[in-house]
């Protein structure tokens, strides 16, 4: 139980439904969605696309999605992967030829397709229960109206404001400048691409006058994406893949997601005894951070589009993951164990919703980098993802860039399952964090018996390349533990992260956590 002296805020309880997200507006949509009728797809469908006009720095309908999730009676996890492809005239000789190692960021050559909304569109006709007129209508609503901008998305906007270029700059800026909090945010443009789709469905997003918007954006800049690539975009269904830990099922979005990288971290987590260990002391937070190194080497060799991915089993693989094991020093650092070839960075929204029915969704929306890419369509303001900036340009790799692929994506959405019943869809936010994130939460909860909302407000580290960054909650005794492990420790510029959970507690009671992280929130009814 948490003391309740002190700052902090308690599980949310409730019994007929549930959202929890990064913004109180997409979260009291998404619940006003199952009061009017709507299951839990179509709220978390609701409330995502709202996101992308509360929290346009971290995603948006130029982005990407998946998404896990059970039918209502059933407790099958389902994964559907809204990822978007390269055009098919991408080049990584043409970039190779140029100098380059890797794609750059804030150009046509890191845009890939988006694929959210064909993907929300799928999945409202397949398994939600209104239509989009009702599911896109606060996103209508609040992108005409306007949303008071909330306090860390104003701390974000001006941290990624540089980014825009162009027509973004008047799409995302007040006279230049990022909004501060309180100042109202208008996205006109993007309401009536959300009422044309709510009319017409997907096509009306990749095909005629709002697709051209989209490329002739990107053409004007050198790119060399085609109405045909617009027009072939297509979600995907897929098989998730799992691990277990303490008795729960890890539930994960299979690859191009890089979900198993959790599942491989918490394998080789199982060669030490965490619960003998302060959850925050030098000896676990060193073991985690050489886990990580170790799982994201792996992730970096065979991680990519599956239709390019090799060897992809071996990540979840208990014999290697003990061999992995085996390599760390519990007292001392390892070097990074290979450097990250791919752009990893820290933005994007997650939304988790569980109806009466307990239909549960745990859904993951990016543009990747703050902005995305920086260009957005001139008409309509539809900023574009980076994601592109996800392959390499390693000749041969999986995850080279070439036409027609996925890219390795950093956006996961997460489940657990205990005993084969759906426990809890959940989320943590942050780019190349979220396989950490992932394996902390759960060990939170499993190895040191902590609560929902305490495991997610706990203090965090990550070994990010060369670097062991820690948030400030780890006391200062700890960081110099672990310096003198050999860790190249530093205190991040913003915190690491952001998570959402519903736990599916029995008795009929559903409880929910919100990472004061963000500006977000759990709600139910």
């Amino acid at each position: 139980m948490r003391d309740f002296h002190t700052p902090g805020r308690s599980e949310v309880l409730a019994t007929e439904g549930m959202c929890a997200t990064s913004h109180p507006l997409a979260a009291q949509a998404a619940v006003s969605i199952l009061q009017q009728g709507g299951n839990a797809m179509d709220a978390a469908i609701s409330g995502a696309v709202l996101l992308g006009i509360c929290e346009p720095q971290m995603t948006g309908i130029g982005g990407d999605c998946f998404v896990l999730f059970n039918r209502a009676g059933e407790d099958q996890i389902r994964a559907l992967n809204g990822s978007g492809r390269a055009p098919a005239a991408a080049n990584a000789d043409k970039l190779r030829a140029e100098g380059l190692d890797t794609v750059p960021l804030k150009t046509p050559d890191a845009v890939t397709i988006p694929g959210a909304i064909d993907a929300f569109c799928h999945l409202a006709e397949t398994e939600g229960r209104l239509g989009l007129d009702e599911i896109l209508a606060p996103a209508i609503h609040y992108a005409e109206a306007g949303v008071p901008v909330a306090p860390r998305v104003a701390y974000d906007w001006k941290t990624g404001a540089d980014t825009l270029q162009g027509a973004a700059r008047r799409h995302y800026l007040a006279d230049g400048e990022a909004p501060k909090t309180g100042q109202v945010f208008r996205a006109p443009g993007q309401a009536e691409v959300l009422r044309q789709i709510a009319r017409n469905g997907r096509d009306a997003f990749y095909a005629g006058e709002i697709a051209q918007d989209m490329i002739d954006a990107l053409t004007a800049l050198g790119g060399v994406h085609t109405a045909e690539d617009f027009l072939a975009t297509q979600c995907t269904k897929s098989q998730p893949v799992s691990g277990n830990y303490n008795g729960i099922d890890l539930v994960e979005h299979p690859p191009n997601g890089q979900g198993a990288t959790a599942i491989l971290l918490l394998n080789i987590l199982k060669n030490f005894d965490l619960t003998g260990l302060d959850p925050f002391g030098p000896e676990l937070i060193h073991l985690e951070a050489e886990a990580s190194k170790l799982a994201y080497d792996a992730r970096n060799r065979f991680i990519a589009d599956p239709d390019h991915t090799t060897h992809a089993e071996r990540i979840l693989d208990q014999s290697v993951a003990n061999k992995l094991a085996a390599l760390i020093d519990p007292k001392r650092a390892m070097p990074a164990a290979a450097p990250l070839t791919e752009s990893i960075h820290k933005d994007t929204v997650y939304i988790t919703v569980v109806d009466r029915d307990r239909m549960a969704v745990s859904l993951i929306y990016s543009i990747f980098h703050s902005f995305g890419s920086g260009i957005a369509s001139e008409k309509y303001g539809i900023l574009l993802q980076n994601r592109g900036s996800g392959f390499n340009l390693s000749a041969g790799h999986p995850n080279e860039l070439g036409p027609g692929k996925r890219p390795m994506h950093t956006i996961i959405p997460g489940m657990l399952k205990q005993d084969g019943r759906v426990l809890m869809p959940f989320g943590v936010m942050g780019g190349a964090f979220q396989p950490t994130g992932h394996a902390r939460l759960l060990s939170n909860l499993t190895d040191h018996g902590l609560g929902l909302q305490p495991s997610v407000d706990a203090p965090r580290a990550f070994a990010d390349g060369g670097v062991l960054k820690l948030e400030r909650g780890i006391p200062p005794s700890t960081s110099q533990q672990l310096s003198d492990f050999g860790h190249n420790v530093q205190v991040p510029e913003t915190p690491l992260g952001g998570a959402q959970a519903i736990r599916i507690r029995t008795h009929g009671v559903l409880e929910g956590a919100s990472d004061p992280r963000k500006d977000g929130c759990a709600l139910g009814y």
